[in-house]
Formats: structure tokens, sequence, C-alpha cells
């Protein structure tokens, strides 16, 4: 069965791109997948696996995985995963770098709710941290 989840959700992806500056994209990517009908995002990060929850149905985009087999699984360090935002929002590192600075820094996920304007990251023991991303206009 096929729905117009996938060619809604890439549509409004090469939107956000065209429409993006390099720093401080988010809110721009965010705001592009809210208006295609996308109303939550979620990353499972050592699998760099993300669910889009949309109004056409769920799309799951497959990353390549930060890893393979069995590790321990870094403390949550909201400092480090703080710098990690910062340093994308600059514009100074790319998704995958992104990712794994989340890794690197304790977070098993991440929710985004698109209407509530909010990212939650979370460490294997339900520890979270909520950050606030501003409205844009597109």
């Amino acid at each position: 069965m096929s729905t117009p989840a996938i060619p809604t959700l890439k549509a409004a992806m090469a939107r956000a791109a065209e429409v993006r500056p390099k720093a401080g994209g988010f809110p721009y990517l965010a705001e592009a997948l809210r208006q295609a009908g996308v109303t939550r995002c979620a990353m499972t990060v050592p699998s760099n696996a993300m669910l889009y929850l949309t109004e056409a149905g769920p799309v799951a985009v497959q990353g390549e995985p930060l890893l393979t087999g069995m590790t321990d699984v870094p403390p949550f360090d909201r400092a480090a995963l703080i710098a990690a935002l910062r340093a994308d929002q600059a514009g100074e590192t790319a998704f995958p770098e992104f990712v794994r600075g989340c890794w690197r820094a304790g977070v098993v996920r991440y929710d985004v709710n698109l209407a509530a304007r909010t990212c939650t990251y979370y460490g294997a023991g339900e520890e979270s941290y909520v950050e606030t991303y501003p409205e844009v206009i597109l």
C-alpha cells in the first residue's frame, strides 16, 4: 500500500533545504515539516533511525547506524549535549556530526514536537533535557 506520506515528506525536506540558513536552520526545517502535516519526529540515536508521524501516515528513515554489536551507553551529559546543540545551531556541524555528538552526550533518543516547538533529549535512565526552538515564517 502506497500513501502520499513519503512524497510529502520529501517535498517538505526539499523546501526546507531551499530556505534554511546555514546557522540556525533547524526551525526552518521544523516549520516546513509542520506545514506538510508532520506532527512529531522521533530519533533513536544509536541506530540513527528517525520516525516521522505525519497526517498521511508514519514514515521511517534509516540512516547509517552509529554502532553495531554491543557497547556501553555513555552517561547522560547535559553540558555536552548543549555544546553539541549550540555547535549545530551555529552551523558548525552537519546532521551526522550532531547525531554523533548526541550519542557522546549519552542521548539514546530524542523527540521533536512540532506543534509545541520542543525537542526533548533522553538518556538511558530517562534523564532528559528539553529545548524550545523559535517560530519562523517560511
